[in-house]
Order: C-alpha cells, then sequence, then structure tokens
C-alpha cells in the first residue's frame, strides 16, 4: 500500500506532519480527518529512488564571491535599519536564488534561532564563509559593532575580487592571440606545408634542417593527427598537474618574481592584498596576531605566505611588523615604510589602508597598460614565428632556382 505525507492541525491548534498509508489520497485524508484533524496538505511520499532535483541542485552549485559580497552589504544595511539579525537573514534567504546559499542561511537562522552567534553559525560552512569573514564577524560581535564589521569585510571582498578580476581580464589578450596563432599555425601545417612538400621530394633538393623539421610535424600531424591532438591534452594536463603540486606552484611563483613585465605586478598585487586584509581585520578589532594569520590563509603565494608565519612569530616575541616587510625584497620598500609610520603613530590601520588604495591604484594602472606592453612582444614573437616558416618554406625553392 503506498505511502503519503500529511500536514494536519490538532485540535490543540498545532501544525503536526507525518506518514500514512492508504490506497490514495482521498482515503488517507479521510482517515486523518476521523481521527478529528483538519488537513492541510496530503502528498505522494516519494521512496529512495525518485530523482530529486532540488537535492542535485544544491550539491552541484557553489556560492560565488559575487554572491557574499551582496549578502554582507545587504545584511548590514538591514541591521542599521533596525532590523533583527534573524529576519535579516530570513529575506536574504528568501531573496536569493542560489540553493547552496539558501541552505546556508537557513541553517544559520536556525543556528541563531537556538542562541549561537552568527559567527559560530559562520563556523559550520569553511566552503562558504573564509576565515577573514568569520574572523571580522566574531570581532564585530564582540565589540557590538556587527553592522560595520559586515559593511568592511563587505568591501574587502569586493576589492580583493575587482582585483583578481583586472589581473585576469589582463591575461586574456595575449591568451586569445596565442591561441589563435597555435591554431593557424596547425591548419596550415596540415593542408599547406603537405604541397609544398610534395614540390620538394619531387624535385629531390637538398632541405635545410628548418624545412626538414616543419615536413616531420606536418607528416605527423597529417597522418596522425588524433594521436597529436590526444599527446597535446596529455601534456596539458600533465602540466597543470605538476603546477598543482606545491613544487610546480613554488616553480612558478619563482619564476613569476624574475619575468621583467609580471614581477611588478606580483609584488604589487600581493602587496594590496596583505594591506588591505590587516586593515579590515585590525579595524575591526581582531588581535594582531590573529589578524597576520588569517592574512597568510588569505595570500596564495607561498613566499608571502612563508612571510606572515615569519610575521606572526615575530610580533609575539614584541618584534616590530615593519622590520619583517624590511627583510627580503618581495615587498617594496614603501610597505615597510608606511608600517613603521603607522606603527609610531597609533594609527597602522589607516596607513595599511592607504597602502592598499595605492597598491590598487598601480595594479589598475598596469593592468591597463599591459596590453600596450604586451602588444608589441605579440607582434615580434608572431612577427619571429611567421618568418621562420616563411624562411624555411621559401629558402629551398630559390635553391632549386638557382640550380636551374
Amino acid at each position: 500500500m503506498p505511502k503519503y505525507k500529511y500536514k494536519v492541525r490538532e485540535l490543540s491548534g498545532e501544525e503536526t506532519e507525518g506518514e500514512i498509508e492508504a490506497s490514495d489520497r482521498f482515503a488517507a485524508a479521510s482517515k486523518l480527518r476521523s481521527g478529528g484533524k483538519s488537513v492541510l496538505a496530503v502528498t505522494e511520499a516519494s521512496n529512495g529512488a525518485v530523482f530529486n532535483m532540488d537535492a542535485i541542485n544544491e550539491m552541484l552549485s557553489r556560492v560565488k564571491v559575487q554572491e557574499l559580497i551582496v549578502f554582507a552589504h545587504n545584511l548590514s544595511a538591514m541591521m542599521k535599519a533596525g532590523l533583527a539579525l534573524s529576519r535579516g537573514l530570513s529575506i536574504q534567504e528568501r531573496q536569493t536564488k542560489n540553493p547552496a546559499l539558501k541552505k546556508t542561511l537557513k541553517t544559520l537562522i536556525a543556528e541563531i534561532s537556538k542562541g549561537s552567534t552568527l559567527s559560530a553559525g559562520m563556523a559550520k560552512f569553511p566552503k562558504v564563509f573564509s576565515p577573514i569573514f568569520v574572523s571580522m564577524v566574531r570581532a564585530g560581535e564582540e565589540s557590538g559593532g556587527l553592522s560595520d564589521s559586515l559593511l568592511v569585510v563587505g568591501d574587502q571582498l569586493e576589492k580583493s575580487y575587482l582585483l583578481k578580476k583586472k589581473i585576469k581580464g589582463a591575461m586574456i589578450y595575449p591568451s586569445v592571440v596565442i591561441a589563435t596563432l597555435f591554431i593557424i599555425g596547425v591548419l596550415m601545417f596540415i593542408y599547406v606545408v603537405p604541397t609544398l612538400a610534395a614540390t620538394f621530394k619531387e624535385l629531390n633538393t637538398e632541405l635545410p634542417t628548418s624545412t626538414k623539421v616543419i615536413m616531420w610535424i606536418s607528416d605527423f600531424l597529417s597522418n596522425n593527427l588524433i594521436v597529436g591532438i590526444v599527446g597535446l591534452i596529455g601534456i596539458i594536463i600533465a602540466v597543470v598537474m605538476i603546477l598543482r603540486t606545491k613544487q610546480g606552484q613554488r616553480g612558478l611563483e619563482f619564476i613569476s618574481f624574475r619575468l621583467p613585465i609580471v614581477k611588478d605586478l606580483v609584488r604589487q598585487s600581493n602587496s594590496a592584498r596583505t594591506a588591505r586584509t590587516l586593515s579590515s581585520l585590525l579595524s575591526s578589532g581582531v588581535d594582531m596576531v590573529e589578524a597576520i594569520t588569517i592574512t597568510k590563509d588569505v595570500l596564495q603565494n607561498s613566499y608571502y605566505k612563508e612571510k606572515m608565519t615569519l610575521a606572526a612569530d615575530r610580533v609575539q616575541k614584541g618584534i616590530p611588523l615593519s622590520s619583517v616587510f624590511a627583510e627580503g625584497d618581495i615587498y617594496p620598500l614603501l610597505v615597510s615604510d608606511m608600517v613603521e609610520v603607522g606603527e609610531e603613530t597609533g594609527k597602522l590601520s589607516e596607513m595599511l589602508l592607504n597602502l592598499a588604495l595605492f597598491y590598487e591604484n598601480e595594479v589598475d594602472e598596469a593592468t591597463k597598460n599591459m596590453s600596450t606592453i604586451i602588444e608589441p612582444l605579440l607582434m615580434v614573437f608572431i612577427g619571429a614565428s611567421v618568418g621562420f616558416f616563411a624562411i624555411s618554406m621559401i629558402s629551398p625553392m630559390y635553391s632549386v632556382m638557382s640550380n636551374v
């Protein structure tokens, strides 16, 4: 006999839910009414084999940074307007269309209704709320300025997101040009070179080494295109897997510190991220050592993580933070000088914020000018590639004509 889920109102006025066995929905409703209950809803109970699309969407969806930015800013505005925290979360939960965020907010509402704090609830979702988010909310709760802390963390997330977006955007143009050049090159190896190669073979002339290399690549791609594609994909996967290891990532970071155009961008972007994160945490009342530890987790570059680990150890021993920034060359000298001034005047948070704004503007200008800087380099690369191909294929023709 099939099972049906029901929702009824008892004689006492309390609403209850449960399951009941019956031949159909009407029979189930009749059974419930015969017990003196007011039937509110009766639906067929699904078994484990039924495809649950909502559950699938919830599993596959993830909370984007943009959604967290909107969440922090909106909740801050609601609390400043006088709304209770639970009601603000409830409004946010009804507005969001992201299943993962909706589930998270429902859990937060339930935790707060049990007497828990917002930061404690957020700490249960490390994939949604980063350590900096949780720590700043906790500091806001302890100081009584939760709405201000939410506004600061929203601004922090927004600045970090825009910084990362600008850097990625600056790399789109060269990536598209190189990919297009590669595709055109493959097509020429498959369709153009074989015609010229056949002519050279008929004339039986001695070919330069570069021409032989191009003809060999052309023969391989013409006869083993699938193998070539699979091999290329395999190489790309291998490179990606290597770069995901600590050694591979470390090697890439080592190279990035030595590339002419990239090295300044790496230093400026990491300086901006370090300064803004520390400033946001310190202004929210987070302890210095904890702020440094959280900043270490925010930074992606292992060299900067090591610097933050050293900074936390030094600060615990009473050594000024500025002395750590002054060591080495991964941070510009301006960082240590400004931090030293902030420590002397007691306005370290403000100085760090000024540093963040300065280097964010520097990164903004650098990314705007990057296309101008990269364009001539790309032209040289394209010209060299086309020139090598042209000389390799045309020089044998001149050799044949001179013999004639």
